[in-house]
């Protein structure tokens, strides 16, 4: 990311009396062809404002002005440094229209948007890639303008009475041990501060701070003033700050208080990577992908199996590049190939010979390697782990339909559920607790509504059916055995 830089007040006086000498005007289109930016630059860098190192360099150049002595230093130059962020990096591709459209909400009235997906999809990476975008213009080029706070640090309190007063020491307004007392008169400076300071607050891993019970929901906040707070901000008259939020889970609450301030608040599940943008991720690891590439074909392979999940591919893409394979993805593919062909023959099995289940499947996809075991399996555990504990019928439900290996209606999921006695209310709500974490996906084919699996939610969730079948037989109790599970 390029560091901007803007003038001081000192600085402004100088260039304009060299720009005077030259008869120059203040955007005049010979200094912007000579500096090599626009019009509309010189104007950010006459009305003090950050503009990019390069353009600044050139501009002062052009008068021949030395841009040392021309930048506001510290601390104001402090704010245009570089930040530090989770996810994001180099290695980013792809979600343009997706970035313009999210740029576009945030740009206009909408105060808070929630990403939501499945662990390792690209959440906290597309919530940076965005604050990047809005950096220059909306944020003025003021880094210290954007808030980031992390929920998956478990060394940080996360209640809202300790978050707020984190923000609010950060702004440089004092918090007394009697503000930390008083959570009303915290969140009404809290509020107030982002309706009239424009701020950018990115909220990381909010999943870590939602709790549920099956009365009220199962995506709720376990500290109610982050409910009152986000009420508070929605229904104030005007904000000038925008938040956004990462989720595996959606927050029930703002979805439903948010039914009455439509235009104020949004929500994006995020879906894998498309072919052409998975490719792109493997070039950036250096890796051959051009049409005439041998390599190419398992990559796209790879790359379908995962359904474009970032995360995974990032690892595997890495183990390519590294030792002992060092690029080479035919020799990584007859390696580790025969994992990606099960995921491929079950699934040909099922579109051509109707073998729409299996609890026999063998896949891997989460595991297979040392980097993927380390990486994406234990994310993924987590996942199921938090799962079982919270809601255990879900829990039971997403690894009982593991078996099948394509989309079917949703009344063959809800039918695993019989076994535990689970009446048709209760089946509901196990359901909608997995579509509150995307852990089911729904589509429609041949004009039906249809429920299925992400391929690596899959790989996981027939592990834990088999370790169920062999050590309780949780799932069905001895009434099926594997044969059993065809449509």
């Amino acid at each position: 990311m390029a560091v901007s830089l803007r003038a001081s007040q000192q600085g402004l006086e100088m260039v304009d009396r060299a720009r005077r000498k030259r008869g120059w005007t203040k955007t005049a289109i010979i200094w912007c062809d000579i500096a090599h930016t626009s019009q509309a630059t010189l104007k950010r860098f006459w009305r003090g404002l950050p503009i990019q190192e390069n353009a600044f360099v050139e501009i002062c150049k052009a008068v021949g002005e030395n841009w040392q002595e021309i930048v506001e230093e510290s601390p104001t130059r402090q704010k245009e440094a570089m930040v530090e962020f989770f996810a994001y990096d180099e290695a980013w591709v792809g979600r343009k229209q997706l970035i313009a459209d999210l740029r576009d909400k945030v740009e206009g009235s909408c105060r808070v948007s929630i990403l939501t997906g499945i662990t390792g999809i690209g959440k906290t990476a597309l919530a940076e890639r965005l604050a990047v975008e809005l950096h220059q213009d909306w944020l003025q080029g003021d880094w210290t303008k954007l808030v980031q706070e992390n929920f998956d640090n478990e060394d940080r309190p996360s209640d809202f009475g300790n978050v707020a007063s984190r923000w609010l020491a950060k702004w440089g307004e004092p918090v007394t041990s009697e503000d930390r007392k008083d959570r009303q008169r915290l969140l009404n400076r809290l509020v107030r501060r982002l309706q009239e300071e424009r701020y950018l607050v990115l909220m990381d891993s909010l999943e870590n701070i939602l709790k549920g019970n099956e009365d009220e929901g199962w995506s709720d906040f376990s500290d109610e003033w982050w409910v009152r707070f986000f009420q508070s901000l929605l229904a104030a008259e005007s904000c000038q700050s925008r938040i956004v939020l990462t989720s595996q889970d959606l927050p029930a609450q703002i979805a439903t208080f948010g039914t009455r301030y439509q235009n104020f608040w949004y929500y994006q599940p995020l879906n894998g990577l498309e072919e052409l943008e998975r490719l792109a991720l493997f070039e950036k690891y250096a890796l051959l992908v051009e049409a005439e590439s041998p390599g190419r074909p398992y990559l796209i392979r790879i790359g379908a199996a995962y359904e474009g999940h970032p995360l995974a591919l990032r690892v595997i893409a890495g183990e390519i590049g590294s030792k002992p394979f060092d690029g080479n993805v035919v020799a990584y593919w007859n390696k580790y190939g025969q994992e990606v062909e099960e995921v491929e023959k079950a699934i040909e099995e099922a579109q051509t010979k109707g073998i729409t289940a299996s609890a026999d499947d063998q896949w891997q996809l989460h595991r297979y390697t040392r980097e993927l075991r380390r990486n994406v399996r234990s994310r993924l555990e987590r996942t199921f782990g938090r799962l079982k504990e919270d809601v255990l019928n879900a829990y039971r439900l997403l690894c009982a339909t593991s078996v099948y290996r394509c989309p079917v209606p949703e009344r063959f999921w809800l039918s695993h559920l019989e076994d535990w006695d689970c009446d048709s209310d209760e089946q509901e709500k196990a359901l909608d607790a997995l579509r509150d974490r995307y852990l089911v996906e729904e589509v429609v084919e041949n004009d039906q509504f249809l429920l299925r699996q992400h391929n690596l939610i899959r790989s996981v969730a027939l592990e834990h059916l088999a370790l169920a079948m062999q050590l309780e037989n949780l799932c069905h109790r001895g009434k099926h055995t594997p044969s059993d599970y065809r449509c």
